[in-house]
C-alpha cells in the first residue's frame, strides 16, 4: 500500500526547523482507504515569510499537538507501506528526523512523484506540484497547505499508475535501485555515467552553472555519498532541490583532484562552496632597501600581484625560517623584523655582529652577507615534476610547480621520454594559491609521496 504525504515546515532542512502541519493519504493502489490530518505546535516561532507562504500562523498552531502527541500514530501510518510525496526526500527527511527524536525508526520504501512525471509523462516544461497538476488537468486546491497538496499528489499517483507503460514505478521499487535518492531534477542515467575513478565532479543548475565543485578518488562513488543517508542539513537540501545534471574532469590521480579543485572553486565562485571560498592569509619573506641603502628582510602578508621570495602558510613558519637563516647568516635580527623590542639586538649580545643595526659595523660588509642569503635564495628556486597515474593505462600525469610561482598539469604517454622544457609548455597553467601550496610542499620534499615520483630541475628563472 502507498503512503502518500505533504507536510508544512517552518523552514527548508530538518535539523533546524520543524513541521506545522502534514497530511497522510493511505492508497491501495485503487483508491483511499484512510486519511491522517493536522496541524503540529512546532515549538518555536514560524517565520513571517512562512506564514505568509503557506498561511498557517503561530496563533493557528498554538494549541495544535506537539509532535511527540501524533507520532506514534504516524509511525503506524507509515511503516510497511510506500512513502510517496511530491520532492519525496524533504518531506522523508522531516518526518524520519522528527520520529527518530520521538524513538521510531522510519525505514520505508520511497516514490518521488516528481522524478516519475519525468519519465511517465516526460515533456512538460515544470513538473512543479502546481504545473503539472495544471498541465494534466488534475484539481489543485487550498495550495501550499498539507491537505490540499497531499490531495493533489493523490491525483497525479493515479494518474502515473494508469499510465505507466514502461514500468517505471516497479523499477523504481526493486532492491538496489539509487532512483529515489537522487534529486527530482536529475536523470538516473547522467549519475550512472559518472566514472568510478579519481577527478572533480560539478553539480549544475538549471541553467547548467556550477552550484558545487567536489574532489574524489571515486567519482560516481562521492556524487552518491551526497544524497544518501539523511537528508537533514540545508546544504542537502539545496542539491536536492537545485541540482540538475553533473559533469566532471578526470584527473587520473587525487593529487591533481585536489589541485583543480581549489583552482575551479576559485574560478567559478559556486554557491554551495564555503570553506575554500574564505580567502586564505598567505605570509610571504620580502625584501628591500632602507633610506639609508641597507638591505633588509621582513614579513608580510601576500597581497595580490606581489612576489615573496618565499611563501608560508602562517606567520609563525615565516618567522621560524626566517630565524634560521638569521643563525646561518649571521644577519640581523632587528633588521630583518624578527626582533621588534627596544632592547639590545640579541646578536650583538652574543657577539655573532658588530652592530649592523646599531650602524656600528660597515653597511657594505653587512649587505654582502644579506646579498649571499638573497642570491642563494634565487639560485635554489626549483620546478618541481610531479609523476602520477593517468586518465588510462597508456598515459602519465605531470603536475608543474615552482613554489610561491606556478603550477600546471598535463598527460604524457608512457611511451614519450619526457623532456621538462617541452612539458611546461603543453602544460595547462593554474592560479596557484596557498591551499595547492600546502599539498603539493610534502610531496615535494618526500614527506608524502607515495604513489608519485618527483624530479626537479634547479635555477628556474624568476620573473
Amino acid at each position: 500500500m502507498y503512503a502518500i504525504v505533504d507536510i508544512e515546515t517552518t523552514g527548508g532542512h530538518a535539523n533546524q526547523n520543524r513541521i506545522t502541519e502534514i497530511s497522510v493519504y493511505i492508497h491501495n493502489g485503487e483508491r483511499i482507504i484512510d486519511h491522517f490530518e493536522t496541524l503540529i505546535n512546532p515549538e518555536m516561532q514560524i517565520p513571517a515569510y512562512i506564514q505568509a507562504f503557506t498561511g498557517i500562523t503561530d496563533n493557528m498552531v498554538a494549541h495544535s499537538p506537539v509532535f511527540g502527541e501524533i507520532a506514534a500514530k504516524l509511525y503506524a501510518l507509515l511503516a510497511g507501506n510506500i512513502f510517496i510525496a511530491h520532492n519525496v526526500n524533504f518531506d522523508h527527511s522531516f518526518i524520519k528526523q522528527q520520529l527518530s527524536e520521538w524513538g521510531f525508526d522510519l525505514q520505508v520504501k520511497k516514490l518521488c512523484t516528481v522524478r516519475l512525471s519525468r519519465k511517465i509523462a516526460p515533456g512538460y516544461r515544470s513538473y512543479s506540484l502546481g504545473n503539472i497538476c495544471s498541465a494534466l488537468g488534475i484539481h489543485l486546491e487550498n495550495r501550499h497547505r498539507a491537505g490540499g497538496d497531499a490531495l493533489a499528489t493523490v491525483g497525479l499517483f493515479e494518474y502515473l499508475l494508469k499510465n505507466d507503460q514502461d514500468k517505471h514505478i516497479n523499477d523504481s521499487l526493486k532492491r538496489g535501485s539509487k532512483e529515489q535518492n537522487l534529486p527530482p531534477n536529475v536523470n538516473k542515467s547522467d549519475f550512472e555515467k559518472l566514472p568510478k575513478a579519481p577527478g572533480v565532479y560539478y553539480f549544475v543548475n538549471d541553467k547548467g552553472l556550477a552550484v558545487y565543485v567536489g574532489k574524489a578518488k571515486n567519482i560516481l562513488s562521492r556524487v552518491g555519498s551526497h544524497f544518501s543517508g539523511d537528508l537533514k542539513t540545508k546544504q542537502k537540501q539545496n542539491f536536492m532541490r537545485d541540482i540538475h545534471g553533473f559533469s566532471h574532469v578526470p584527473t587520473g590521480n587525487e593529487l591533481l583532484a585536489i589541485i583543480l579543485e581549489s583552482h575551479e572553486i576559485r574560478r567559478l565562485w559556486p554557491d554551495e562552496n564555503r570553506a575554500q571560498k574564505r580567502v586564505p592569509q598567505v605570509f610571504g619573506l620580502f625584501d628591500y632597501l632602507d633610506q639609508n641603502g641597507k638591505i633588509r628582510f621582513g614579513i608580510d602578508k601576500v597581497r595580490k600581484e606581489q612576489r615573496p621570495l618565499v611563501t608560508f602558510n602562517s606567520h609563525s613558519a615565516a618567522l621560524q625560517y626566517l630565524n634560521e637563516l638569521i643563525a646561518v647568516y649571521n644577519l640581523c635580527p632587528k633588521l630583518c623584523n624578527s626582533q621588534t623590542n627596544n632592547d639590545t639586538c640579541i646578536q650583538i649580545k652574543q657577539n655573532v655582529c658588530d652592530g649592523y643595526c646599531m650602524v656600528q659595523e660597515n653597511v657594505a660588509a653587512y649587505n654582502q652577507r644579506a646579498q649571499v642569503f638573497f642570491d642563494k635564495l634565487m639560485t635554489e628556486k626549483k620546478a618541481y615534476y610531479v609523476i602520477g597515474k593517468g586518465r588510462n593505462y597508456n598515459e602519465q600525469c605531470v603536475i608543474v610547480y615552482e613554489p610561491g610561482n606556478y603550477v600546471g598539469f598535463t598527460f604524457t604517454s608512457l611511451k614519450d621520454q619526457l623532456d621538462f622544457d617541452i612539458v611546461k609548455e603543453m602544460a595547462q597553467p593554474l592560479r596557484l594559491n596557498s591551499l595547492m601550496e600546502s599539498v603539493l610542499a610534502p610531496v615535494v620534499s618526500g614527506e608524502k609521496s607515495k604513489g608519485y615520483k618527483v624530479y626537479t630541475q634547479m635555477k628556474i628563472a624568476v620573473v
